[in-house]
């Protein structure tokens, strides 16, 4: 095919997920000229198309069928509500197309260049897109930023066919609803997607490598966590290393056996959700041809999103660090910024994590655990939902909110949350702590009443042992 060379871009962006996508939405705003190359039908990356976005609709979908089954008679709702799958798949869809539609409508109004196609780093200052039809075309860069993401890693003797054995891509679009399902990985994802088809009828089990789940998470939350997810009926094996899947006719195999050592043991299920965590997508980008040499899991290394080559960035998943949303869009704006001229910043302390099941759970900053190894002297205050008016208005008194600060300073250093909506209450405490606020702000800030909210201040309170209302 013919080769053509366009016009020379300020900045071009390889990949158009939440990285790449806000980077090139923030290069537009700031006046640079910039294209943002991506070879998936519609923007927005895993996070909008298969990841993100499709699984909370599921997530809302399917508590609001698991509170009609279960709440709404309490309520003094009498329904019998039955499952209309298809309907619930098509309704993320629609969702979805118009989150990725939005992105495009941003690009037109940020004068960005969504190029379509495969990308990868021809030498210096060089990216060549190869479209669906084949056609190669040559974008010349004064500044070039990786910003691919990643994909679901795989794990040896458990080959994903999207049939049977499934990533999270394949879990947002089962046919059916399992009878059972096995989910191989205790992380967010798994837990996640798990307590979808539980409450839409599956029967769930979650086999896991470490003792616990949720790594990363503090250490009593995740105990509490497990608490709720097994007295809603999901089924833990922990400590359990997977050695093989085999598909059958109706369903797979799956082979294990204990990680301290011990018999072997299989289990049958329906599906299997293979859901281990993810890997960077570097493969293919022609990095060799700048120099560059990932780490050996695929990561590459920056300092100030700068790689080793030079006018080459990466910014995401890309990167080490937390492979979250949020943290893709800090780097965007950052790499930018510092590109234009300006400061660019990320506060990585200051990250929050959440899981979107039910109760939901939010953290940031540091676990008691981080705080105990690294010797600092802290103080605790901690409020249940139980005792908070809303919460118990709303029949959602599960979980409680702990907050760890500095016992000389009094800052702030986490925030660790398990209840109704701490998705939406977490950013309080990133707001906190981005200022170096003590407890005792937040504990003197007046919360509206009544709301759950109130359970951020009573903790607050609790740090110097003057929580009110428990």
């Amino acid at each position: 095919m013919a080769e053509t060379t366009t016009t020379t871009y300020d900045v071009v962006i390889i990949g158009g997920g939440p990285a790449g996508y806000n980077g090139a939405i923030r290069a537009g705003q700031l006046g640079l000229k910039v294209a943002c190359v991506d070879k998936g039908p519609t923007l927005g990356g895993t996070c909008l198309n298969v990841g993100c976005m499709p699984s909370k609709a599921l997530l809302h979908a399917s508590e609001l069928y698991d509170a009609a089954n279960h709440e709404f008679a309490t309520l003094g709702i009498d329904v019998s509500p039955r499952l209309n799958l298809p309907q619930m798949m098509k309704q993320k869809a629609e969702s979805v197309t118009a989150l990725t539609k939005g992105v495009e409508f941003l690009f037109k109004k940020n004068k960005v260049d969504w190029v379509k196609g495969a990308g990868r780093i021809a030498g210096p200052g060089k990216v060549e897109v190869t479209a669906a039809d084949g056609a190669v075309t040559t974008l010349e860069a004064k500044n070039i930023v990786i910003a691919t993401g990643s994909e679901p890693s795989g794990l040896p003797g458990v080959a994903i066919d999207q049939k049977r054995i499934v990533d999270s891509t394949g879990a947002l679009s089962l046919p059916e609803v399992p009878k059972s399902l096995v989910v191989i990985g205790a992380g967010i994802i798994g837990l996640e997607l798990g307590s979808v088809w539980r409450r839409l009828g599956a029967q769930v089990t979650v086999v896991e490598f470490l003792d616990r789940i949720s790594p990363g998470m503090d250490a009593e939350v995740a105990k509490t966590f497990q608490r709720s997810l097994t007295k809603q009926g999901m089924e833990f094996k922990l400590g359990m290393k997977v050695t093989g899947a085999a598909v059958g006719k109706k369903g797979v195999s799956l082979t294990m056996e204990p990680v301290a050592g011990g018999a072997a043991e299989t289990l049958e299920a329906d599906y299997v959700l293979l859901a281990i965590g993810r890997r960077p997508y570097t493969e293919g980008l022609g990095l060799e041809s700048v120099g560059i040499t990932p780490d050996k899991r695929g990561f590459i290394e920056t300092d100030h999103w700068k790689t080793s080559a030079p006018g080459v960035w990466a910014i995401g998943d890309v990167t080490l660090g937390p492979m979250l949303a949020h943290k893709a869009e800090d780097e965007a704006v950052a790499c930018i910024e510092t590109i234009a001229g300006k400061a660019g910043h990320v506060a990585y302390g200051i990250i929050p994590s959440v899981v979107y099941t039910t109760p939901e759970v939010a953290w940031v900053g540091r676990t008691e655990e981080e705080l105990k190894e690294a010797g600092v002297v802290y103080k605790v205050g901690k409020f249940p939902f139980t005792a908070n008016s809303r919460a118990k208005i709303n029949h959602e008194t599960e979980g409680f909110v702990k907050i760890l600060a500095d016992a000389a300073t009094d800052e702030v250093l986490g925030a660790h949350l398990i209840g109704p909506s701490v998705s939406e209450m977490i950013g309080e405490y990133c707001v906190a702590m981005e200022f170096r606020a003590a407890s005792e702000d937040v504990a003197r800030t007046c919360h509206p009443h009544p709301t759950r909210s109130e359970a951020l201040r009573q903790a607050a309170m609790g740090v110097e042992g003057w929580t009110m209302q428990a």
